[in-house]
């Protein structure tokens, strides 16, 4: 215990030392630079942030803390000189997130190497007197993969000219190089952050794709590298286990800017993108080898490389084992006949050809199940299927429709024109065979269901391959069921056990090696249901489909749709895989990343090999442990029912409040987040329709409450569940669940974590509002209740206790954003009131902008 606690001293003391005070040496170097009216903004905005942080602390509203700070500091109040100073003020602020984040990252490996550490090699050492155990290793080894999918949720998008500065800035803080740090500071701060219009998909992914090709290209490598070495060391055969997802251009699920030809666009620029990668590493490996004897396969690649690489009009062709087979020829000759000289250069790039093929990353396509039953129907009226069909078939039972589908190959003859979206279905439902001819299969071979909600979702997508091009004997596709919401939860292991017993959905997985992915959703159980009945929710679901996969004799994939935080299933992730019993499939982890995570766990080489790492531990370590879960004896589980239920209908009642939704539209910046140009995909579904919550995206919903600094998404309804145990009589129990499941602390962690980004200081004044001040009462009290009960569970006196570090981290954060979180409070309160068109586009931007920088520094949430 004492070793923890100094470790956990040491790594707060350099954090201090290498962030913080840097931070502060390198911002007040930042304040001082030339730009356009520097002089004011420079020498004002430290007393504007110090003017906020008094003015919360008095509870004071925004409109009374801006106006009282230019009365008091500048000469020249009118509407127009406020905003523009106030503009002046939030480009610097947005700057400083960006300054810290490189300060922060240039430290990631003196604060992280006391937590680095092999769980395979320590494994592996242990295995050598243990037979049963080196066993074990051996078959969980041949079984483990880590797939990490990167999608385009829009909660922190840099273009690519700052994200280079950034990782300049974060090598030149690395070595102190002051004169560097100078000139890319200055860089910074002539550089646009944002796009003056929304991106399109190919847009996303090409911003995206530069965390591919300038990060994972090489980190995901260099651990393949180390387990490669690991097994070698033990006789052990070498296999791929990390593989790479993209959804930019495929994700077109509530997203109609997403097109076939946006697919087919994304596609080939991954490879291209790929082969300009294998080129560059190819030139250092040409520049070593100059020896005799490997003239001719030299040349070969070159040739090959530099086509793929920069020539647009080359015919497509997946041509991996043509590569490998000449760079092995070249490695042979180099052992042959030059002892190996440089031989591990090519080595080197055999394995990333081997990882990533020749297209990058797989291009998961997704699409919502009503989008896919409407093609169905559309289809079912073209010759010859409208024969196998009823009329009546929509109101058949869903029993009766599956027994009606006849999974027959067809060339459908379509009378009546499509609509967009069934034409786009129809169309890349066609493509997806010429991207694996082009790519290889893993290039595409995903078709994800979102709002699957029953087995026939499945099988009449099935049916729709096999009308538009596709074979039984050659369906090489993996069809992915999404369960989101917590009734879908509560019913995918029947849905599943429906698809497993029905003989051609049977077959075909038999072709697929009897592998079945399924994705569970976090973000819109939460939506639905509140923290803990999402995580509870999701948590029955995983055993019951492990149940019935494993009866069927299915190795079961459950792919995780995790946001950045933890209201989105963030947070501490791999503590979550580590924590998993004997009854939860674990030995295929695959999740997505996105926003924040993707810039704070993996915008590095170095923390993206960690945080990589400490998933594959996890997976390795609960793999060989194999413990039964806790969670699952009958005096834990009656517990977490008890509370999830609790909680769930906490949250309920608060949704279905009258004030709920319009309180958020009133003073969150939610009816603008449409305005913002971060993303190609909508607020909401049904955009052209009035607002209801059914409809809101899962990340605007959390998005508009973070902005609001009330993280209700994380916590609410957590902290009556707790306190109605202990007036049951039950604390004990909870206490003892507590200590002795890590899902649990992880949840109850994760959730503390969401509740220290919250400050209700900020929107304190609300209680005096006369039609929402008691609407704001409710959520304070339960924000309190929640934190006195959860500290009181931990046995804390502050949130995140455990965690000084990210705790320290988040509260620099959160001072460097407090003058934007007021801006935007004064800039929708002004909307609220009598003004002009022109002076209601000033507020609406002032308040727009501001949510660039606040959820920027929200990256520490996962």
């Amino acid at each position: 215990m004492m070793q923890k606690l100094r470790a956990k001293g040491q790594r707060e003391s350099i954090f201090n030392n290498e962030v913080v005070s840097r931070f502060e040496l390198y911002n007040s170097l930042f304040l001082t630079l030339p730009f356009y009216k520097i002089k004011d903004t420079g020498t004002l905005l430290p007393l504007f942030i110090k003017y906020c942080e008094d003015g919360v602390h008095n509870q004071d509203t925004p409109n009374h803390i801006i106006n009282a700070f230019f009365k008091k500091y500048t000469q020249n109040n009118s509407n127009k000189d406020i905003i523009d100073l106030l503009f002046r003020f939030i480009q610097y602020i947005e700057r400083q997130v960006v300054l810290f984040d490189a300060v922060e990252d240039a430290s990631f490996n003196k604060l992280n190497a006391a937590d680095e550490h092999n769980a395979l090699l320590s494994y592996l050492k242990k295995g050598v007197d243990n037979p049963e155990l080196n066993t074990k290793i051996e078959k969980l080894i041949e079984d483990f993969s880590l797939r990490l999918v990167l999608t385009a949720h829009p909660t922190q998008f840099y273009p690519g000219s700052v994200l280079s500065i950034i990782t300049d800035l974060t090598a030149a803080i690395r070595i102190n190089d002051i004169s560097t740090i100078h000139l890319l500071l200055q860089q910074l701060g002539k550089t646009p952050f944002f796009n003056k219009k929304s991106p399109t998909p190919v847009d996303e992914a090409l911003s995206l794709a530069w965390y591919l090709e300038n990060v994972f290209y090489f980190a995901a490598a260099n651990i393949q590298s180390e387990v490669d070495r690991s097994l070698n060391d033990y006789n052990l055969e070498s296999r791929k286990i990390i593989e790479l997802g993209f959804w930019p251009g495929g994700d077109r699920d509530g997203n109609p800017n997403v097109h076939a030809e946006s697919t087919i666009q994304v596609s080939k620029m991954l490879r291209q993108i790929l082969f300009r990668c294998y080129y560059r590493d190819f030139r250092n490996l040409k520049r070593r080898i100059t020896f005799r004897g490997v003239e001719d396969p030299i040349a070969i690649v070159q040739d090959v490389l530099y086509k793929n690489a920069f020539d647009p009009n080359i015919e497509m062709e997946n041509i991996c084992e043509a590569l490998v087979e000449q760079l092995n020829t070249i490695k042979k000759t180099l052992i042959d006949n030059h002892d190996g000289l440089f031989s591990d250069l090519a080595s080197d790039l055999i394995r990333k050809i081997n990882l990533y093929g020749c297209h990058f990353a797989s291009l998961d396509i997704r699409q919502d199940s009503r989008v896919l039953r409407d093609v169905h129907a559309y289809c079912r009226q073209s010759k010859p299927i409208i024969s196998l069909f009823p009329e009546n078939y929509e109101d058949l039972s869903e029993e009766e429709k599956i027994n009606t589908l006849s999974f027959k190959s067809a060339k459908v003859i379509y009378s009546d024109p499509a609509d967009p979206l069934t034409e786009d279905t129809l169309q890349t439902i066609a493509e997806i065979k010429q991207m694996q001819q082009s790519n290889g299969e893993l290039a595409c071979h995903r078709f994800i269901i979102s709002n699957c909600q029953q087995a026939s979702d499945i099988l009449q997508l099935i049916e729709l391959f096999l009308w538009n091009g596709w074979e039984e004997d050659n369906l090489s596709i993996d069809f992915v069921p999404l369960f989101e919401t917590v009734h879908d939860l509560a019913g995918a292991s029947k849905i599943m056990d429906t698809l497993y017993n029905h003989p051609f959905y049977k077959k075909h997985l038999e072709s697929r090696g009897n592998k079945q992915d399924i994705m569970l959703g976090f973000s819109d159980s939460t939506k639905d249901g509140g923290y803990l009945m999402a995580n509870w929710s999701i948590f029955n679901a995983k055993v019951a489909l492990t149940e019935t996969s494993d009866a069927h004799n299915i190795q079961l994939a459950f792919f995780d749709g995790r946001g950045g935080p933890p209201s989105r299933g963030g947070g501490k992730t791999h503590r979550f895989y580590a924590s998993m019993g004997k009854e939860i499939a674990n030995k295929n982890i695959q999740l997505t990343i996105q926003g924040q995570t993707i810039s704070s766990q993996y915008g590095s080489i170095d923390s993206a090999e960690f945080n990589i790492e400490q998933l594959i531990n996890a997976g390795i370590s609960a793999g060989i442990k194999e413990k039964h879960n806790i969670l699952l004896d009958p005096v834990h589980k009656n517990i977490l029912d008890l509370m999830a239920e609790e909680s769930y209908n906490s949250f309920v009642a608060l949704r279905k409040h009258p004030l709920f939704l319009s309180y958020l539209e009133k003073f969150s910046p939610l009816t603008l987040l449409s305005k913002i140009t971060i993303s190609s995909r909508p607020v909401k579904r049904n955009s052209g329709e009035a607002l209801k919550l059914e409809d809101l995206r899962a990340i605007s919903f959390v998005t508009a409450w973070s902005q609001l600094k009330q993280n209700i998404p994380g916590f609410y309804g957590v902290g009556t569940a707790l306190n109605t145990q202990d007036k049951n009589g039950n604390w004990d129990k909870v206490v003892k669940t507590y200590q002795e499941s890590g899902y649990f602390k992880t949840i109850i962690d994760n959730c503390m974590m969401s509740m220290s980004k919250a400050d209700f200081a900020v929107t304190a004044h609300f209680i005096n509002d006369q039609e929402y001040g008691q609407f704001w009462k409710i959520l304070y009290d339960e924000f309190e209740l929640s934190k006195k009960m959860l500290l009181k569970l931990a046995g804390h006196e502050t949130l995140m206790e455990n965690y000084p570090v990210e705790k320290r981290s988040i509260a620099v954060r959160e001072k460097i954003v407090l003058p934007l979180v007021l801006i935007q409070h004064y800039a929708l309160e002004q909307l609220q009131n009598e003004i002009t068109d022109e002076e209601k586009q000033s507020y609406e931007k002032l308040a727009i902008r501001t949510v660039y920088g606040i959820v920027n520094a929200g990256r520490n949430l996962a």
